[in-house]
């Protein structure tokens, strides 16, 4: 999954248009184009998100004016990749030449032999090295280098200001363990009027992500180390589980309507009438824009537990019939696009601020050293959101072990759905049957693929 669920602020689609199918939409030929290297990239902003496309578009023309020589022709439609269509692309040789790709989806890609092997070319990718090391591994295959990561994210739990005031609760202390969450979830809850303590998916798939970001706080793996075994089936799994039947029914916390999704829940939110759900740093400008809320009664505090948090993020691959040239253009454009601390695209804070968009989130945060300081550096001077509230996220992550969701994703997700939406239904669940059964199910799909 991505942090906000399906899944961008802005994004592409990944179908082709007729109208350039023959010309711009694979990589059957070497790339020359009037004696300029040609590039087709996708995850275009659409129409209909003008600012984001206006943005994409006055980058693009500025990459071009900058390299005379290469010629970008960039396809948009929503989203950047739809997974029902993604490996038909691939197989049939209709993916761009630098095609944007999640986190989860590296692995498979190298698998099926569509990826381009960049490690002869990375060292030409000035901003490579300056990249956070863990996500640059997400990317790397027995050594070889097959993406470049773009955004990445980690799991946090956002809370209401405003509704920890009311109910007597420190809004610059917000829970750090799951006996806190609860405590603090039941107090809000007592205010009464329809307020919600804490709210979590329990379908569509995610409750099965939030399953495993809840069991990786606990310290707990999705499967094993080899990927071949379900480790659900462990007192941490117990604990994820038990922790939200408790909430549901003992403390009567987590309100009556389950079965819910991430729009639900940031309704619930943007509304003042939630006190904490789990998410990313990219949920509180939907929270604003989209759903009635403020920024500054939007705070982000690490995810409880202390132990560990789920990350996430996407990055681009490479066409395997790409040319040499068209790979050495599309380093340089992603370099111009995405890469560049405090510029392009991602890092231009000052265009964002001018447009009104939020600045001064703590993520995404993609580099490391020098290149970081520049980058953070540049967003403070730009920030117009209350940077303060999501502090405690900043110094919390420090300490958390940042873990890559679970091989098999979704159809994992699929299953554990069940788990999580049968303790939120039902009273008598029987939490111990619920993790045997998803084991085994889980024991299913690793061993089919």
């Amino acid at each position: 999954m991505t942090s906000t669920g399906f899944r961008r602020t802005f994004a592409a689609l990944s179908v082709c248009s007729l109208a350039l199918a023959a010309s711009a939409c694979g990589s059957g030929d070497d790339g020359s184009s009037g004696g300029k290297t040609r590039i087709t990239v996708n995850c275009e902003p659409p129409k209909s998100a003008k600012v984001d496309r206006g943005f994409f578009e006055q980058d693009v023309a500025a990459f071009e004016k900058k390299h005379p020589d290469i010629d970008v022709v960039a396809h948009d439609a929503f989203p950047c990749q739809d997974p029902k269509t993604f490996d038909a692309k691939l197989a049939g040789g209709q993916m761009e030449d630098v095609f944007y790709t999640y986190f989860t989806d590296a692995g498979h890609v190298v698998d099926i032999h569509q990826a381009a092997d960049l490690t002869p070319y990375v060292k030409e990718l000035k901003s490579y090295p300056t990249i956070q090391k863990q996500l640059r591994d997400i990317y790397t295959v027995d050594g070889r280098i097959y993406g470049i990561p773009r955004t990445g994210y980690s799991m946090g739990l956002i809370y209401n200001r405003k509704l920890f005031q009311k109910a007597g609760l420190d809004p610059d202390r917000p829970p750090t363990t799951w006996e806190e969450v609860r405590a603090d979830a039941k107090k809000i809850a007592a205010l009464g009027g329809g307020t919600v303590g804490y709210a979590d998916y329990s379908a569509q798939n995610q409750g099965g992500w939030h399953f495993t970001a809840e069991l990786y706080s606990q310290g707990g793996d999705v499967v094993s180390a080899d990927g071949k075994q379900a480790t659900i089936d462990t007192p941490e799994g117990h604990a994820v589980l038990q922790n939200l039947h408790d909430m549901r029914w003992t403390d009567d916390s987590m309100g009556s309507k389950q079965l819910l999704v991430i729009n639900d829940v940031q309704q619930m939110m943007g509304s003042g009438k939630l006190g904490m759900y789990l998410s990313a740093p990219d949920n509180i400008p939907i929270l604003v824009k989209e759903k009635g809320g403020d920024y500054k009664d939007l705070a982000l505090a690490p995810m409880p537990g202390g132990k560990g948090t789920l990350i996430g993020g996407d990055g681009y691959m490479f066409n395997k019939h790409d040319t040499p040239a068209q790979i050495r253009a599309g380093l340089k454009w992603l370099d111009h696009m995405f890469l560049t601390p405090g510029k392009g695209f991602l890092g231009d804070y000052a265009r964002a601020k001018k447009a009104n968009a939020p600045v001064g989130l703590p993520e995404p945060r993609l580099f490391t050293g020098a290149a970081d300081a520049t980058d953070q550096q540049v967003k403070k001077a730009n920030a117009n959101v209350p940077v303060e509230n999501y502090q405690a996220f900043l110094d919390g992550n420090q300490s958390l072990e940042m873990k890559i969701e679970p091989p098999d994703a979704q159809q994992i997700y699929s299953v554990l759905d069940g788990a999580v939406s049968a303790v939120l239904t039902k009273k008598d669940a029987d939490i111990d049957q619920l993790l045997k059964d998803a084991s085994g199910k889980i024991d299913g799909i690793l061993a089919r693929n």
